[in-house]
Formats: C-alpha cells, sequence, structure tokens
C-alpha cells in the first residue's frame, strides 16, 4: 500500500506542475497592459492649469540655474499648444507643421498672440510633462528652446490619446 500511495502521488507530481505552469501562464496574460507606456498616468482637460503650473515652476527653475530671466504663463500661447498636440495627434507624428500646413508662427498668430515666437518643442511620449522637460533639456536644440533669454512667456499644453499616448508642446515667445 505504501508503495501505491507513492506511485499515485508520483503520478500526481507532473499534472499539479501542468495545472501550475498553465495558470500561472493565464495570470501573465491576464495582467499583461493592452496598451504600450505606463497604464497610470492619465491626465484630462482639467489637470492642465495645474499641469502647467508645475512646469512653468520647472522652466524657471532651470532658467534661474542657468542666470535666465523667468518666464509667465501665457493663455495664447497655451491655447496654440493645445491646438498643436491635438492637431499631432490627429496626423500621428510629432513635427512642427499642422495638418493645414501651418507652421509655429502662424499658430501662434490664430491663437492671437501680439509678441513674437521665440521656439518650440513638441513630444510624443507616454511620460510626464516632468519626464519630458527632462528630456527636452538633455538635447541642445530643445534645451535652447527653453533657456532662450531673449523669450518672456511660456505656453505649455498637451493632448491624451485614450491608449494613454500624451502629445505634449511647449512654445516660448517673447
Amino acid at each position: 500500500m505504501a508503495t501505491r500511495q507513492k506511485r499515485v502521488g508520483q503520478e500526481q507530481v507532473p499534472l499539479i506542475r501542468r495545472v501550475f505552469i498553465l495558470s500561472m501562464a493565464a495570470l501573465a496574460a491576464a495582467c499583461a497592459p493592452m496598451a504600450e507606456g505606463p497604464v497610470g498616468y492619465r491626465i484630462s482637460a482639467a489637470d492642465a492649469p495645474r499641469i502647467q503650473a508645475r512646469v512653468l515652476e520647472s522652466v524657471n527653475s532651470l532658467r534661474a540655474a542657468a542666470g535666465v530671466g523667468t518666464l509667465t504663463l501665457n493663455a495664447q500661447l497655451n491655447n496654440a499648444a493645445a491646438a498643436h498636440s491635438r492637431d499631432m495627434a490627429l496626423q500621428q507624428r510629432p513635427w512642427h507643421f499642422g495638418s493645414d500646413g501651418s507652421s509655429p508662427i502662424d499658430r501662434v498668430r490664430r491663437a492671437g498672440y501680439p509678441g513674437q515666437l521665440r521656439g518650440e518643442n513638441i513630444s510624443e511620449t507616454y511620460e510626464t510633462e516632468l519626464e519630458t522637460l527632462a528630456a527636452w533639456m538633455s538635447q541642445i536644440d530643445t534645451r535652447d528652446v527653453i533657456l532662450d533669454p531673449t523669450a518672456r512667456e511660456l505656453g505649455f499644453s498637451f493632448y491624451q490619446e485614450p491608449n494613454g499616448k500624451i502629445w505634449w508642446t511647449l512654445i516660448t515667445g517673447g
């Protein structure tokens, strides 16, 4: 009888192992993210003022460290940035031209901005606004837009797709 129990136990081990492996595979499939990027960072249009204030504060800290003057947030530049972020999402490509062929200069004029465009940074990412700002600071051309000593105002906005991808636009003017 002891031999029989041993044999039954040995036969059950492979079955238990197979069930365990199949269960773990099913669990892994169920836990896999459905879309690329961080699932937890979801933002909405209602978050825009808080995000814009955080970016402005961060940009001004970076500018102070570089010895250049601070920027103020400008509603018209924010509107131009929001329009371009939505347009890039519709086009599904990060670039500086609108689907209608408009340039950054055209967009800030359409938004009613009376000053001169100083620069524009864009991004297609799943990262937060501060991670995006850090990425811009790591590149000479985009860092130069942020630290331009002739800039006096900032516009910043975004558009987030249902899959979580975020299109960011930062515009400086003076």
